[in-house]
């Protein structure tokens, strides 16, 4: 793994950004496993302690760090449902030109220039 060992002053690897990225590698492996969840975050916690990854900080902090996380997850999965939303919306308004472009008669090539869908998709409403 990238953050065997721990962190030891004698070799300059005990400085704080070196910490901080130790840390963050060990966040995403505990993400992989776990995904973005409180579990997640306190086996980084844990992991980061028992390697002296920024253990002070974290023991003395752990609770805050904790909630902080959660927050930015919550932030994360929120900006994530709000460009689903707005992808969504886009390809429903390009179904519904579509749509009244087959209405109209326009040549499949037009639609998929304008709207943008696969000559699939616009078959596949063309027989709908």
């Amino acid at each position: 793994m990238i953050y065997e060992g721990t962190v030891s002053e004698e070799t300059g690897e005990g400085d704080i950004i070196n910490q901080y990225v130790i840390f963050t590698k060990v966040c995403n492996e505990q993400v992989k496993l776990y995904g973005r969840t409180k579990k997640a975050i306190l086996e980084t916690i844990c992991i980061c302690k028992d390697r002296n990854v920024l253990k002070e900080y974290l023991e003395s902090r752990e609770k805050e760090v904790v909630d902080i996380m959660m927050v930015l997850y919550e932030e994360e999965a929120m900006r994530t449902y709000v460009e689903s939303e707005r992808y969504d919306a886009q390809n429903d308004l390009r179904i519904e030109m579509a749509l009244d472009m087959l209405r109209d008669g326009e040549p499949i090539e037009k639609i998929i220039r304008y709207c943008k869908l696969s000559k699939e998709k616009i078959l596949e409403l063309q027989h709908s």
